[in-house]
């Protein structure tokens, strides 16, 4: 996990590495490039587990409607990086991920990304509020 220190929707929270897609690429691809850009590790076999939705009802903490591709991965090589510009990276546990500072809809969706299949899901936030959200399997 990375401990956000930058000044920014994130900063104080907890969030899985992760990032925007780049022109032409698929989104396993940016998980790939993202977990080694941010983490120094090269994943292995990532399995997409939800397609998340964040709209924007013109007050979201995010700035735009956002749509996330979470996956999981079990299978990784090479060494944790000192140095992470989003911020402290950090193993944490699965069973103490839910006592992090994380946001709402991330505690919400997280337990689902360690059971079997893929969902869906969409979380309306109003500032840093979560407002409402819906699952889908």
């Amino acid at each position: 996990m990375i401990h956000r220190e930058k000044a920014d929707e994130h900063r104080g929270l907890y969030l899985a590495p992760g990032g925007k897609l780049e022109a032409n690429e698929a989104p396993i691809e940016a998980a790939i490039r993202e977990a080694d850009e941010e983490t120094g590790l090269q994943i292995h076999r990532p399995e997409l587990k939800a397609v998340l939705t964040f709209p924007d009802m013109g007050d979201s903490p995010f700035g735009d409607e956002w749509h996330v591709y979470v996956f999981h991965v079990v299978k990784f090589s090479g060494t944790l990086r000192d140095d992470c510009s989003e911020g402290e990276l950090e193993w944490v546990p699965r069973d103490k991920l839910l006592d992090l500072p994380i946001w709402e809809g991330d505690r919400l969706f997280t337990p689902k990304i360690f059971e079997p299949g893929c969902f869906t899901a969409k979380f309306l936030y109003r500032g840093s509020d979560l407002q409402d959200y819906a699952f889908w399997k």
